[in-house]
């Protein structure tokens, strides 16, 4: 086909993510679509996926699409009359130990959750199921029933022959050389044929979505790695129908195929490809046969399924796929351009995704809003670290390696660390500090007391840290802790349209005095809350925001992609300020030690911002909490944090003042009802289901989701707090909500309150007709978790909540 000289989106990338996308681009939307492929379709890593289908994921939206991946495939032959291999054989997933068997009823009770058929079942079931598999060192397995298999390449010719079917141009033998552009803007694509003018690229580029990325200057952290299995000759008594299975302690998978077996997996020691550019020319190709590699998956497939040892092996497939550093893929619009979105990196997931992807990409690229809270894949969790190849290319070979590993709760990665570090990194360790990483910063989650090992020891029940952090917990409850935040993300907006534009940016008021702040959302058009933050009235045409450490590249670029062309300046000022947070009873106490302005509730209220000295520094302080008591965000230059920090230290002694980590304080805001921002409250959720209504301004309401929160009409869930008498009951999140016995939701999340006793956990209600506090206050409660019901009671107010009110004073 010749090259069009313009098209409203141009798709690059000719697999089953680019196919996909364009199908629903043409049929969903009816847009101008012409699909860009160098090779020929499939060419890259499609051809040689192994092709198996799974659904549930620990996200409800992602698990949403990768459903919807599932419907599309079941119909798509229908409409295009190409057949796509879809077989709905089911899934087997094996556990032998009694760690995983605890993960797999947490991953049924979420299964439930989110409205997924999932069973647990014995050894001998899974005989009965799968005849030559040896299951003498089970302890039972999961089974669901809906996952399956699919051909890739037929799935995506099929998708192919769909979107031209609705008017999609697809163009092979063509390569992307540049782009024109206008500012921030794409113009127009250049190409090996030619230049097409667009109004919107979409990068499904796969291992070349980097490069494509690089082109315009998008960060799109990947990493090819090689991924083998092998392709068996007939195996007598193999059933054609014989559910995929997935045996993760032995790292391996299987699934039938003409009558004999793929079977591969994922090994702790995989290997990198490249860390430069992938070779234009890389069509249909694979690496040569790696049997000593290999030989580890064979072992523990043999023991699994022996009839392998005298199955001769039709094939190896060496072949490449896209890993990224935290194992989930990657879908949205770029922050480096106004136009470019992005759909790569799935780590070998590809054909399970692919349908839903591409529905999400077209309806992401049309509206120029997520349609879900997709922000566990979206590109914006990244940031400029993940600029580093090396540095990529080491944590994304530990993630690969623990794609079967045991999900323990609060697991961290080990690999690239320290990369960021405060400059009391050092001061922290000395105090037994047990440091975990977010967005490459280095942060104390909890302090090892003397005789305990500072290191985590991670279980499915209660870990090594859960007393620590009690104490902790209950010290700054009854005296003060100090929370060294500097990981905060903080940016500055300042010039003439500075208040106009964060009036038309947050639901919240900002337009309050200088010396005012603001705790506020940050809305889509849908009503769903897309960033939480604080917003600091500096001066009439300054304002400082801060927000979340790992939402530091998504907030900045909400804000940016919603201010006017003129009149404010957006800057980020992270690494300019340190933030030490004290909080607890005693603060006040503390801070007038060091500081001789005035400190107490009548000159410092609740909500204010006011420049301190402390240590001869010149402090910007906010009087917040995030614990539930009397407390102060204290920002200080970078370089001063040290002085500062042993100032209040020197001082608190008196007061016992301690340093506190993040367990503690996420242990702290349960109790005191606060949400957080990805797990209680997402783009899904509106302020007024999420029970934030109080922080929305009711006039002069011109704010982006503004409309949407006016609709009228009951609603249909509603945030509440449960607790559970139970002391040893562990929540994580993703339990699910019974209420009278049925299924009304699921935890968004969970922990203990240590100075209630109890397990606290927070979620969603629903009910189609309407959630009202009656409805809420009239239902008996119980909580689903891991697979154990358990009676919980409602909390419609905050469990802790001290009558004197110390917040306030």
């Amino acid at each position: 086909m010749t090259l069009p000289t313009h098209a409203q989106i141009v798709v690059i990338g000719g697999g089953i993510i680019g196919c996909s996308t364009a199908y629903h681009l043409a049929k969903d939307h009816g847009a101008d679509v012409v699909l860009l492929e160098q090779g020929r379709l499939t060419s890259g890593s499609t051809w040689h996926a192994a092709g198996l289908v799974g659904q549930l994921r620990s996200s409800a939206s992602i698990t949403k699409v990768l459903k919807y991946s599932v419907d599309l495939y079941k119909r798509l032959d229908a409409e295009t009359g190409l057949e796509t291999g879809w077989k709905m054989t089911g899934c087997l997933r094996l556990a032998t130990n009694e760690d995983r068997w605890t993960e797999y009823k947490r991953l049924a009770t979420t299964a439930g959750s989110f409205g997924m058929e999932m069973h647990l079942i014995s050894a001998a079931e899974v005989k009965r199921m799968w005849p030559l598999m040896d299951v003498s060192d089970l302890v039972g397995a999961s089974w669901l029933p809906t996952d399956g298999q699919a051909s890739p390449s037929d799935i995506t010719q099929s998708l192919a022959k769909g979107a031209r079917m609705h008017g999609a141009r697809i163009v092979e033998g063509v390569r992307v050389t540049g782009f024109a552009m206008d500012g921030a803007r794409i113009t127009g694509v250049h190409t090996t044929k030619g230049t097409i003018m667009a109004e919107t690229v979409v990068n499904c580029a796969g291992q070349w979505a980097r490069q494509v990325g690089n082109m315009v200057g998008i960060n799109v952290p990947l990493q090819p790695v090689k991924h083998q299995y092998i392709i068996t000759d007939p195996i007598a008594g193999l059933s054609p129908d014989a559910p995929t299975l997935r045996d993760p302690d032995r790292r391996t998978y299987f699934k039938e195929e003409v009558g004999g077996l793929v079977m591969g997996g994922y090994e702790p020691n995989p290997q990198p490809w490249l860390t430069d550019d992938v070779p234009d020319d890389w069509e249909f190709r694979l690496f040569g046969d790696d049997f000593d590699h290999f030989e580890q998956h064979m072992e523990q497939a043999m023991f699994r399924v022996p009839a392998l040892a005298d199955a001769g092996v039709k094939q190896m497939i060496n072949g490449s796929e896209s890993f990224t550093p935290d194992g989930n893929f990657i879908l949205g619009r770029a922050p480096e351009c106004e136009n470019m979105y992005v759909g790569a990196g799935f780590n070998a997931f590809g054909i399970a995704s692919g349908g839903g992807a591409g529905w999400v990409l077209a309806e992401w690229a049309m509206s120029g809003e997520a349609p879900l809270d997709l922000w566990a894949v979206d590109i914006l969790r990244f940031s400029q670290m993940h600029r580093d190849r090396q540095w990529v290319c080491a944590r994304t070979l530990e993630a690969y390696g623990k794609h079967y590993s045991i999900g323990f709760p609060h697991e961290e990665y080990t690999s690239g660390r320290p990369r960021i570090v405060s400059p009391l990194y050092a001061r922290l360790q000395a105090q037994g500090a047990v440091f975990g990483s977010k967005l490459g910063w280095e942060r104390p989650n909890w302090f090892a007391p003397e005789g305990v090992e500072a290191c985590d020891i991670y279980s499915m029940g209660r870990q090594n840290w859960f007393e620590a952090v009690g104490a902790e917990h209950a010290h700054v409850r009854n005296h003060a802790g100090l929370f060294d935040q500097s990981s905060f993300a903080k940016y500055e907006l300042s010039g003439p349209g500075a208040t106009d534009a964060l009036a038309r940016l947050c639901a919240g008021h900002v337009g309050r005095p200088v010396g005012r702040v603001t705790y506020t959302q940050l809305l889509n058009t849908r009503g769903g809350i897309e960033a939480d933050l604080t917003v600091a009235r500096l001066a009439e045409d300054r304002f400082y925001i801060v927000t979340g450490t790992g939402f530091r590249t998504h907030d900045m670029a909400w804000i940016a992609s919603h201010l006017p062309d003129e009149g404010c300046v957006l800057r980020d000022v992270t690494e300019d300020f340190g933030t030490l947070s004290l909080m607890g009873p005693k603060a006040r106490d503390i801070l007038a030690l060091v500081t001789a302005q005035d400190v107490s509730n009548t000159a410092f209220p609740f909500g204010a911002v006011q420049e301190l000295t402390i240590a001869g520094a010149d402090v910007r302080a906010l009087r917040l909490t995030y614990v539930g008591e009397l407390g102060w965000e204290l920002h200080v230059p970078i370089a001063a944090i040290g002085k500062v920090y042993d100032a209040l230290m020197v001082a608190g002694a008196a007061h016992r003042l301690r340093p506190v980590g993040y367990r503690a304080l996420e242990s702290l805001r349960l109790e005191k009802g606060y949400r957080a921002w990805s797990s209680d409250i997402t783009p899904n959720d509106t302020p007024m289901e999420a029970g934030l209504g109080w922080a929305v301004r009711k006039t002069n309401a011109g704010f982006i989701g503004a409309e949407a929160l006016a609709r009228p009409g009951p609603l249909t869930k509603r945030f509440a707090g449960f607790t559970l008498e139970d002391h040893a009951v562990v929540l994580v999140g993703r339990e699910t909500i019974l209420r009278n016995g049925e299924a009304v939701g699921y935890l968004t999340s969970g922990g203990y309150g240590y100075t209630i006793g109890k397990s606290v956990g927070y979620g969603y209600v629903r009910n189609s007709g309407g959630v009202s506090d009656d409805f809420l206050a009239a239902g008996s409660y119980a909580l689903v978790v891991a697979s154990q019901t358990y009676p919980a009671q409602i909390m419609l107010d905050a469990p802790y909540d001290p009558s004197n009110s110390r917040v306030k004073t």
